[in-house]
């Protein structure tokens, strides 16, 4: 039997992408990834005021598909018209709360943390992510050669800012001073991994506080972040990034969230982070470090496995 093809939508974004390819690539179909660009007017309008055309979204070339996975604002007026007006009948997928009618999609898939229901609704716990077990177990020798053996290690992931949580000078030292004084408390050795959104400046402060003693990654890089996931005995991620705590929780590794003060209401942060403690994946990191057990977290795939019995 030949593989269903997919047509990918997002806005661009890491974390977004990350979902999507997640769940293209555990649904194992062939798929291509398109950027969804709007119009100028159409950005002022949320989905449920934009009317379902091909007049607010920048016009692409679409391929043959039999399903369409979207995931964030900008996506789901693309999908709705795809869906409306191709001659097949295609499968849709939305990723997240659309902001329009559920009956609109297939099958929506929503962390458990936003309280999203409906005979459609699949219920995620975090995020969904691209990362596999195997990949990370694959790239453990990448920084083999930086590592201290005669120490363990503890990866620190650094998010960015984003609308809810800066990442001024303060909030960034209180880390890092946190982390050097458990790395000299237990004899570990630091791994720090940046992501898309880290400051360049916060990097190179890093690469000052820190030392040669550690090992600083100055610019993003999956392997060694696959790497780290795999070598470190303790994982430290700030609390600004739902999808990287998500993916730190399928190595069923101790999970500690560096806290950044926000500087507006971040409610649904804070429901997930409610929930990923319920399960026993994190806690606040504070001054001391302990090991802990919980169930390895692979919701792409119960997730993936349910819509392939469905479809």
């Amino acid at each position: 039997m030949s593989k269903l093809k997919g047509l990918l939508l997002t806005e661009g974004m890491h974390g977004m992408i990350s979902q999507v390819e997640g769940l293209a690539k555990s649904l194992e179909i062939d798929y291509i990834h398109q950027k969804v660009e709007l119009n100028l007017f159409s950005k002022l309008l949320t989905p449920k005021l934009t009317p379902i055309s091909n007049l607010f979204f920048k016009k692409f070339n679409v391929p043959d598909i039999d399903l369409i996975i979207s995931c964030g604002r900008k996506s789901v007026i693309p999908s709705l018209y795809l869906k409306k007006n191709s001659k097949k009948k295609l499968i849709n997928i939305h990723i997240q709360d659309p902001k329009v009618s559920l009956k609109n999609f297939d099958y929506i898939i929503a962390p458990e943390h936003d309280s999203l229901n409906g005979q459609n609704v699949i219920n995620s716990k975090g995020a969904l992510h691209y990362l596999t077990y195997k990949e990370i177990e694959d790239n453990h020798d990448y920084l083999k050669k930086q590592i201290n053996h005669n120490k363990q290690q503890i990866l620190l992931v650094l998010g960015g800012p984003n609308k809810y949580y800066n990442y001024d000078k303060k909030s960034i030292q209180l880390i890092f001073e946190n982390l050097q004084s458990l790395a000299k408390k237990y004899d570990l050795q630091i791994i720090l991994i940046p992501s898309m959104r880290t400051p360049i400046s916060t990097i190179e402060h890093a690469c000052d506080f820190f030392g040669e003693e550690n090992i600083i990654i100055k610019n993003v890089d999956k392997k060694a972040y696959l790497s780290a996931l795999s070598i470190a005995k303790f994982v430290v991620v700030t609390c600004d990034s739902t999808s990287m705590i998500s993916e730190a929780a399928l190595t069923g590794k101790p999970i500690y969230v560096a806290q950044i003060i926000a500087k507006r209401d971040d409610f649904r942060f804070r429901q997930f982070r409610d929930l990923f403690t319920k399960l026993n994946i994190i806690r606040k990191l504070e001054d001391k470090l302990e090991v802990w057990n919980y169930e390895k977290l692979d919701e792409t795939n119960r997730v993936a496995n349910i819509i392939k019995k469905k479809i």
